[in-house]
């Protein structure tokens, strides 16, 4: 008996690691798709459409949103971000877990909609690490940095009603703790109950 795929989700201040670190756990577990996002922004050097995300218009995603095509969305640093329903159903009833990188506001959403997903929050081991990180990408201006960094002091206040935390200090072990959560998630009795009594039938209690 095929399971419905899990969904596991994953917020995180801008340069905490979060997308690094769902990166690598996808490359490790075999069931687990990465769930492709739509935005309004402009790609990154190196990103394609499709795969790191769906970039659209801002009419495109306006037309979506009134029809009602989003399961959550968002305004996120001067752009729009938003999960169809359609990417995460069509993933779901076939059997794949799917993992889902969105800010603190999508997931607030995504909370009510779906309260079986797992909701997982990365954090920097300090700011000062944050802004490290942040000036290395050398991809933002010092403005931009500035604001990424006021933002990250309020996402942070949203981690407390996640189910885990990871501390993004050492990046092997950071991984362990994302793959460790994602397996025990799977092991799980409510997740496993259907497919144990297909294998061997009513045992009780």
């Amino acid at each position: 008996m095929q399971r419905r795929g899990l969904l596991y989700v994953v917020s995180a201040p801008s340069g905490a690691g979060k997308t690094s670190l769902c990166k690598a756990i996808i490359d490790i577990l075999p069931n687990l798709r990465h769930s492709v996002s739509h935005t309004t922004r402009s790609p990154r050097t190196g990103e394609v459409d499709g795969r790191d995300y769906h970039f659209v218009s801002k009419a495109e995603f306006d037309a979506m949103v009134t029809e009602g095509a989003f399961v959550e969305w968002a305004l996120v640093h001067g752009n729009f971000y938003g999960t169809a329903v359609s990417s995460l159903e069509s993933g779901r009833s076939g059997g794949c877990d799917l993992l889902l990188e969105i800010d603190c506001q999508g997931a607030a959403q995504l909370k009510e909609r779906c309260p079986d997903a797992i909701f997982i929050f990365v954090l920097p081991p300090s700011f000062q690490e944050l802004e490290r990180r942040l000036k290395g990408r050398q991809t933002d201006t010092a403005e931009v940095i500035e604001q990424r960094l006021h933002n990250a002091r309020i996402e942070m206040r949203e981690m407390f009603w996640y189910d885990y935390l990871v501390i993004n200090d050492n990046f092997d072990l950071a991984s362990q703790q994302l793959q460790a959560i994602l397996a025990a998630t799977a092991c799980r009795t409510e997740v496993l109950k259907d497919q144990v009594q297909c294998l061997f039938g009513e045992i009780g209690p």
